[in-house]
């Protein structure tokens, strides 16, 4: 296995994410205090937090909180669902457990650097890109196109980071038709699935779906509860998910014990606390679509369909790897230029940005962006 190259949108986020003062490309949803979780779980939920035991869990994660993750799924049990330190290991591991130097995967770019780096560290990686120009959309020919024998595993992420796009239901079904044919693991993506802008949108999750389906997910965006790093990966190949807890061994062994709890607690108001989500990415992305249209010569906006990020067109002379820096250096505005998502695989789009619109704070955040911009610009209005 190669050296990994460096991290570039972690590395950006840990220079300016907690020293700028607005946080405007945030991909998590508004998260919730201890407090606030444990009163979602009714009286006695603070008596048997504290009296959670500071011991090692479960490899494979607590039996309660692999049942309540299967429950989230149609076609899996328990027995399905293998928990990690955050989505993050996941990936890694489930790359790290089915790859080899001959093998060939198949990555939709732009994508979250990991997804490709990790694998290109091991074998061939073939990029294929969504349709910029045709709504962000993923043509199924040019994947099958990418096919070759040794092709183990196609990537795919729907709610997309950072478009927000989801694949429209039949080229998912001919996704995973083609898939099936050819035996290929689909590892999808699903950590944005349930804050859909009409649920007629939501796709299946994989797992349930395709018998080689690697449904990916975390406690981190819809739920908004990063600080537990608890993600997982459904999977019904047993055989699979042995292999990859072997390979957790070596990283986490264990996930934290305090974290599952409230995971437990978490998933049990899954309807509460995904209600107050979809308020706040409904709020917020009202709020940023009138901010990008009060401002429509510097902006290009569009609606994503789902999630908590997008990724407008900056128009700007200056452009815009020149424009974030001075956002963040001057105004304390942190937003994600494109260089963080450039792809080693296909071009990427070099004039774009990536915007969060999921948290409480973006009143403040975009009174403070306009403020910028009437110093640095001119409004239409």
């Amino acid at each position: 296995m190669t050296q990994l190259p460096e991290f570039r949108l972690e590395t950006y986020l840990g220079k300016w994410e907690f020293a700028a003062r607005h946080h405007m490309t945030a991909s998590d949803a508004e998260s919730l205090a201890i407090g606030e979780l444990l009163a979602l779980a009714g009286p006695g939920a603070v008596d048997r937090f504290l009296a959670q035991p500071l011991s090692y869990t479960e490899p494979y994660g607590a039996p309660d909180l692999r049942a309540a993750i299967a429950a989230t799924y149609a076609a899996c049990a328990a027995e399905d669902i293998l928990c990690f330190a955050g989505a993050e290991e996941g990936v890694y591991a489930f790359y790290r457990t089915l790859l080899d130097e001959g093998s060939h995967v198949i990555v939709v770019t732009p994508n979250y650097q990991s997804a490709e780096s990790v694998p290109a560290a091991i074998c061939e990686v073939t990029g294929v890109g969504l349709l910029e120009h045709e709504g962000w959309t993923l043509d199924i020919d040019r994947v099958a196109a990418a096919v070759r024998p040794n092709t183990r595993a196609v990537y795919i992420n729907f709610p997309h980071n950072p478009t927000g796009k989801i694949l429209e239901r039949p080229r998912y079904d001919a996704l995973v038709a083609l898939c099936r044919k050819h035996g290929i693991y689909l590892l999808s993506d699903e950590v944005y699935r349930l804050i859909e802008r009409d649920p007629a949108l939501r796709l299946p999750q994989a797992a349930d779906v395709y018998e080689r389906g690697v449904s990916l997910n975390v406690m981190s965006k819809a739920y908004g509860l990063p600080g537990l790093r608890v993600g997982w990966i459904a999977c019904r190949d047993r055989d699979l998910l042995e292999r990859m807890v072997r390979y957790k061994h070596y990283l986490s062994i264990c996930n934290s014990a305090p974290s599952e709890r409230l995971a437990v607690v978490a998933l049990g108001a899954a309807d509460a606390i995904l209600t107050r989500t979809r308020a706040f990415a409904r709020a917020g992305l009202a709020k940023t679509q009138e901010f990008l249209a009060d401002f429509a010569h510097l902006f290009e906006s569009y609606t994503p369909d789902g999630g908590v990020v997008m990724y407008p067109r900056y128009k700007g002379a200056d452009g815009v790897e020149a424009f974030a820096k001075r956002l963040v250096e001057e105004s304390g505005i942190v937003v994600l230029p494109p260089s963080v998502y450039r792809s080693a695989l296909t071009p990427t789009p070099a004039d774009r940005f990536r915007l969060g619109y999921g948290r409480a704070g973006i009143d403040a955040g975009l009174a403070a962006f306009r403020a910028h911009l009437g110093r640095t610009h001119h409004s239409n209005g």
